[in-house]
Formats: structure tokens, sequence, C-alpha cells
């Protein structure tokens, strides 16, 4: 009687696994009632903390950084990393201002300044120290083309024209960094903090009239962004968070030091089944499951199945365990059926690493990443692929 053994991934413990244990499961024997399900909890094995989360630094309150304007600005650049246009859009959200039909509108001046500007001698070697000089046209331009900056000028009123040079110096600088990171340059202002800021200062400055700061309309969402959802969020629940994200590259740092006792694991549950035996292995399970049926003839395994798996990965990157890159998989090793989802950034195709020894079969989940490398359990092409290939 055929054995199915499931082999979990990384930062999966006990309810996780009973979870997608009782799916697959559901899911085998609702065409296949004859199949025994075994479990392959080694998450047990997985990373821990031995001495009770004590290399976690905890914030002392002599050293507390104040929650207000510090720790929003750090929130700010956050978002302008990921979308340089992030603070022009909540610009835009003001309401429109009326026309003035006997004079030029303060968004039209605000536009004409910001078109014409053009960094003095000093100011133009602050950018190139910067690392930013070359791509500092380019970026403006990004972003005065741009919808946010457009619609922006629209809500600007004369008492507060002021007010909106320095989130566009900053959409330009963010735009610039990121124009910078695009062409794989990486100069100082990227990582230098005090410097960024000096550099919009100084642009600031350069560009109007020199009231910097945001206008407390702006600064009190921010601020409120920073105690719940920013960074004194985060080092006010060190602990907790900790606890919540450290599983998942735990147990992948422990597998790439440690490995050989996850791997035993799993042959103890292979040499308990009743063959012959099919590995269905998630992420990081695949990895353990490859490496363990390279180093291991075991023949009581007639399939293996990896989903959402990185193992052709590290294999051309030549960190695979088991196997050095241009090694070829050992006569013993089983049939190999890869799962993959063009969604899961996790996943990955083995044929091409491995040609005539692995069958590669895309999914779509139509998911958003990271959601998609978890489910594969509920999409009914994983569940064609395996079940017509089960022995």
């Amino acid at each position: 009687m055929t054995t199915v053994i499931f082999v979990h991934g990384t930062g999966i413990r006990e309810r996780e696994y009973n979870e997608t244990f009782q799916i697959i499961e559901q899911n085998i024997h609702a065409q296949r009632p004859d199949i025994i399900v075994s479990p392959c909890l080694w998450g047990a094995l997985g990373a821990t903390f031995n001495q009770n989360r004590a290399s976690v630094p905890l914030e002392n309150a002599t050293l507390a950084l104040s929650q207000g304007e510090e720790d929003a600005e750090i929130v700010l650049w956050g978002q302008l990393y990921r979308d340089p246009l992030y603070e022009l859009r909540v610009l835009s959200l003001q309401p429109i201002q009326s026309g003035n039909p006997f004079g030029e509108e303060p968004g039209d001046i605000l536009q004409s300044r910001v078109a014409s500007f053009t960094p003095a001698l000093e100011l133009q070697a602050t950018l190139q120290e910067a690392g930013i000089a070359e791509v500092f046209e380019p970026a403006r331009e990004v972003v005065i083309q741009s919808e946010p900056y457009q619609r922006a000028l629209l809500t600007v009123s004369e008492s507060d024209l002021s007010e909106y040079y320095t989130p566009i110096v900053r959409a330009v600088v963010a735009q610039a960094m990121f124009i910078s990171e695009q062409q794989e340059k990486f100069p100082a202002i990227l990582t230098d903090a005090q410097f960024r800021d000096d550099v919009v200062e100084l642009l600031t400055l350069a560009l109007g009239e020199p009231e910097l700061g945001l206008g407390g309309w702006f600064l009190k969402p921010l601020v409120e962004l920073a105690q719940h959802g920013g960074t004194n969020y985060i080092r006010g629940n060190r602990l907790e968070l900790t606890d919540k994200i450290s599983p998942m590259p735990g147990d992948i740092l422990l597998y790439q030091t440690r490995g050989e006792k996850i791997r035993a694991f799993i042959q103890q549950q292979i040499a308990q089944a009743e063959p012959p035996v099919v590995l269905i292995a998630h992420s990081l399970g695949g990895i353990a499951c490859v490496d363990l049926l390279v180093q291991q003839q075991l023949s009581q395994v007639e399939l293996l199945v990896t989903v959402g798996s990185q193992a052709p990965f590290l294999y051309e990157i030549n960190a695979l365990n088991s196997l050095e890159y241009g090694q070829l998989l050992p006569e013993h090793f089983p049939q190999w059926l890869n799962i993959y989802d063009l969604r899961d950034f996790l996943s990955y195709v083995g044929n091409k690493m491995f040609p005539e020894r692995v069958q590669d079969v895309v999914v779509d989940s139509r998911q958003p990443f990271p959601r998609s490398h978890g489910a594969y359990w509920t999409n009914a092409t994983t569940w064609e692929a395996i079940i017509s290939r089960l022995p």
C-alpha cells in the first residue's frame, strides 16, 4: 500500500503543519482512499531560542528616541524608498484649490520654480559627492512628469506654497536614489541618512523659501503611522516580533549549517512507512529531501514531489549541500516531479538543471506573493499533477 509522507517547509510548527496536513490528506483520500498519508513534522528540530531570547536587544528607556517627528521621518523615508512619489500622492489628496482668473496660480509658480531650478556650483558639488549629480536631472523629470505631482500642483494655495518644496525635493532625491540602484550604483547617500537629509535641506533652501518641515496636517498621520506601524512599534514589541519572524530565516540558517538532524528525521519517517513511498515536500522540505535522496539510496522512495522549492536554485548557485554544480543526480535518485508557480518567487524549475530527470509542472494560484508560496494545496492543478503520478 502506497504511503505519502508530507515534509513541510521553513518556519512551520505544529499548528500550521496540522492545518496543511489535513488539507493534503483530504485531497489525496478524495481520489485515492487506499493511500496512507503520513506526517513528517521536523519543525521541533528547527530553529529555537536556546537561552530564552537572550540575544535580542531590548530598548533602554534612557537611550530611547522620542516618539515624534524623528520616527515619522524614518517611516516616511521607508515609504519613499519603495515609492518615491508616495508623499506627492498624499499631497494630491488635499482639496483642489479654486482657480484665480486674474493671476498666476500658486501651482504654476511652483511648477516654474521646480522646472527651471538649476543647482549652483557649490550645490552641484554636494550632489556629486552624494553620488546623484548625474541622475538628478532625470529624477526631476520623472517627478514633474508624474500624475501625483501634477495633481498635487492643483492643491497648492498661496498660503502653503512653501510647504510643498520639501516633499518635492524628497521625491526627486528618492527618485535619484532609485535610479542609482537600478543602474547598480551605490553612492553613500543610499546608506548615510544624515547626508541624505543634508542634501534635501540644501536643495529645499535653494529651491524656495527657507521654511523647512512638513505642515501639521501631514506630520500628525505620519507620527501615528510611526507609533502604530513603524519603527516605534517594532522597537517596543521586539520580542513578540522576533518570535513571529525568526522561525523562517532561522530554519534556513540552521538547515544550511546543521541540516543532518533534519535529514535523519525524514529518513526515519521513510523507514517506518509502508512502501512504496512518495515524498511531498514543500519549500525547504524539498531541499532537505533532495539532499537526503542524493546522499542515501532509499529504494522504497519511488517519487519525490517538490512544491515551491528552491533546490534547483541552490544547485545552480553551487549552494546545494549534497551536490556541487556540474555533478549529475545519482542513478538511484527517484522520479522527481517539481511544481512551481510564476507568482511564487520562492519556486524554481528543475528540468533545466537536471534534464530528463525532473518534470516541471506550473500552476497558477492567482495569489500575490508571498501568499502564493503557500497556496498550492488548494489548487486543483497541483492535485491533478500529483494524483496521476501516485503508485
